[in-house]
């Protein structure tokens, strides 16, 4: 069970869906994390190239991940597009969602053992984290941080205890990695300095959490974890724009493209 948001997605947010009728020339489907949404993949949004058969692609009841086009609140109709989906969004969106039964099989396992309904403590939890999060899992990850306390849920102490314990030994902390290869040149009579500099003032910014790997021929292979991909993207963005800057300043040749995509 997702925490139904009662909202509207925003436009480029990624959304999983449940295909729920299938047309000549569009599919329908229902917005799993919001309630009582419905949207519309017109068939230039499923694949690229041309479809002789929409159901070679999708069937009634897949569950797939499609990214939001245009909301439209007069029809309470979104317009998604699954062929605009990377591989790496659908596979990060799905592992979320995959992450959140996590986190419900723990309430169900900490209700069964104190003899409690587990959709009531499920509803229970639900309700004292709204609207903070958006996600069960969420909540649990920022307990086993420190970011959150259980105690925020007003449950007795025994009930508090074992699902204390239960989240330390079943959720890791977050951790996500992003990947990218910069390619940096220079003519210069210190070229190799030239370079050196550009990543250690890289390096100086991901700090540990920044790996660097040689390919040669110019090119760098590096990869950045964080707890979450918003700091990731922050971060990368920022080492980015310091190796452009500082490769133009020595009037060096800069590119960078991601791999993880």
């Amino acid at each position: 069970m997702l925490i139904r948001k009662q909202d509207y997605p925003e436009r480029s947010d990624l959304v999983i869906c449940t295909v729920t009728k299938i047309q000549f020339n569009s599919i329908f489907v229902r917005l799993d994390e919001y309630d009582k949404k419905q949207g519309i993949i017109h068939i230039s949004e499923i694949s690229p190239g041309r479809i002789r058969n929409i159901r070679d692609y999708v069937k009634e009841g897949k569950v797939i991940v499609c990214v939001v086009l245009r909301v439209n609140m007069e029809r309470d109709l979104i317009e998604l597009s699954l062929r605009r989906v990377t591989e790496s969004q659908r596979r990060n969106k799905i592992n979320g969602m995959k992450q959140e039964q996590k986190a419900e099989k723990i309430i169900e396992f900490v209700a069964k053992s104190q003899k409690k309904g587990s959709k009531e403590l499920l509803d229970h939890i639900i309700q004292k984290i709204t609207p903070d999060y958006d996600s069960i899992n969420g909540f649990f990850e920022d307990v086993v941080s420190g970011a959150a306390s259980l105690n925020e849920l007003k449950l007795d102490k025994k009930t508090t205890d074992l699902l204390n314990d239960t989240i330390s030994q079943r959720i890791k902390p977050p951790e996500v990695i992003i990947k990218g290869r910069f390619e940096l040149k220079s003519l210069q009579s210190n070229a190799i300095e030239v370079i050196k500099e550009a990543l250690k003032k890289a390096k100086d910014i991901g700090k540990d959490n920044l790996a660097i790997v040689y390919q040669g021929a110019g090119r760098y292979d590096v990869s950045l974890k964080s707890g979450d991909y918003k700091s990731a993207e922050n971060i990368l963005d920022t080492i980015v724009s310091t190796v452009e800057e500082h490769m133009k300043k020595m009037k060096g040749e800069f590119s960078f493209e991601r791999t993880d995509k």
